[in-house]
């Protein structure tokens, strides 16, 4: 009987150590694809592993990783999250999962990851920088900030953090700030100059430092020839820096290096309806409705591009043409909310007030609280009298008067527009409001005696 016993064990041992060995080939043969690049065959032998060893993170691990390279995310997922589960302090396997789900643009769940891993390690630069990086693409902005600088701490030539950083504090206003780490970043890191000259150009005309950002954007031009993208930025920073000429020279080459592009178009044709706006030029405003209608005859041509070809057949006096290419404007996504102000402008003056109030009404919805809109909305309430609905106007007599303050040219107008929705009550106190501001105010006394209580 002890014989059997003793038989039996030698028997699982020799078994164990069959599995082992067995494993450990599958987990070097698995290596040895990854090295030759063969993904499949990897793949292949680190599930025979996983097979044989189901609780081995090391499998688990080695399959995500290939399965990540392959970009199989989801699968790569799977197994990094078992990998962490069978050992949670495997801090490659922690920040591996970060990796996957910022690959997935799941940003929160990096966060979480990357937080994690830090919790271990607070000695890790890379690993602090993904957690900026993470949380600025998450939208918290002024909780990337600490990452990011505890990764510069650790590693001050760490160019892609001064990089991040360059954005958040650019995206929080911090403009000076912003300025330093980024040029920074353009000093330090090589492989990221070209992003950072592009951020550095963006900040430096924030900042209204048109010189210093055609430095950038003229880099980035010759950097990049085949690109019209950069030409374009070119232009238009030449062109708010007031150098029309050199902005007209910029994007008139480019117009003949990409005829087939029509943003390029589109730039210069902004270019000349703003020098035709600023002096009043016949020729200017010519030569912006060309090259305006060359790029609203591509079948990808912008709303945007619509909108200031409105605006130049208005300028020229052709009222029709312009409606119908602002009516193209508003039919294609994203509207630029200036389209509906000159939708309104030009039905207005054919006498379209219903036209004109609605397309008042859709800026107003576009613009939210992004812009001050007193100005808008009194004359939305205005159209709305015209129109016979005071019940409307008093609505947006109150916005106006909420955004602009109490103003009695205002007061006189909602007294009246609630009187005629039937309010006598609301237009004595409205009226009341206002004389106690201006006592000598003719309008409101003329309605106060005229308005039955």
């Amino acid at each position: 009987m002890i014989v059997a016993l003793a038989g039996v064990a030698g028997a699982l041992a020799f078994g164990a150590l069959a599995n082992e060995r067995e494993f450990d080939r599958l987990i070097a043969d698995g290596d040895a694809a990854v090295v030759a690049e063969r993904p499949f065959e990897a793949i292949e032998a680190f599930s025979g592993a996983i097979a044989l060893k189901a609780d081995s993170m090391l499998a688990h691990y080695k399959r995500g990783a290939v399965y990540q390279s392959q970009n199989e995310l989801e699968a790569a997922l799977r197994d990094f999250r078992t990998a962490a589960d069978l050992d949670a302090s495997s801090l490659r396997a922690i920040e591996s999962l970060g990796d996957v789900n910022v690959a997935l643009g799941r940003h929160e769940r990096a966060v979480e990851r990357y937080e994690f891993f830090v919790s271990l390690d607070d000695r890790n630069a890379r690993v602090y920088y993904k957690l900026g990086l993470s949380r600025y693409r998450a939208g918290r902005l002024k909780e990337a900030i600490a990452p990011l600088q505890q990764a510069l701490q650790i590693e001050p030539g760490l160019g892609e953090a001064h990089y991040v950083l360059g954005l958040v504090q650019r995206d929080l206003d911090a403009l000076p700030a912003a300025r330093k780490s980024l040029e920074e970043a353009a000093r330090r890191s090589p492989a990221s100059q070209t992003a950072a000259r592009e951020a550095l150009a963006d900040v430096y005309l924030l900042d209204g430092d048109y010189g210093r950002a055609i430095n950038q954007l003229e880099a980035l031009a010759a950097l990049e020839p085949t690109r019209a993208d950069r030409a374009i930025a070119l232009g238009l920073a030449q062109a708010r820096a007031g150098r029309d000429d050199a902005a007209v020279t910029t994007l008139g080459r480019a117009v003949e290096r990409f005829p087939d592009a029509p943003q390029v178009y589109a730039a210069l044709g902004h270019v000349w309806l703003v020098e035709a706006q600023r002096r009043g030029d016949r020729v200017a405003l010519m030569k912006a409705v060309e090259a305006l209608t060359t790029a609203a005859g591509r079948s990808d041509a912008t709303s945007e591009t619509f909108a200031e070809l409105g605006r130049a057949k208005l300028l020229s006096g052709d009222r029709v043409a312009a409606e119908r290419a602002l009516r193209q404007a508003v039919d294609k996504l994203p509207v630029p909310p200036d389209a509906y102000l000159q939708l309104a402008d030009v039905t207005a003056r054919d006498g379209r007030i219903l036209d004109a109030r609605d397309a008042l009404l859709k800026y107003a919805t576009l613009i939210g609280d992004d812009k001050p809109l007193a100005a808008v909305a009194t004359q939305i309430a205005d159209y709305s009298v015209r129109l016979g609905e005071p019940a409307f106007a008093v609505r947006w007599f109150d916005r106006a008067i909420d955004e602009a303050g109490p103003n009695t040219g205002l007061q006189a107008r909602l007294a009246e527009a609630a009187w005629r929705a039937g309010d006598a009550a609301r237009a004595h106190k409205v009226i009341d409001e206002g004389l106690a501001s201006e006592p000598d105010n003719r309008a409101l006394q003329q309605l106060k005696r005229r308005i039955p209580r």
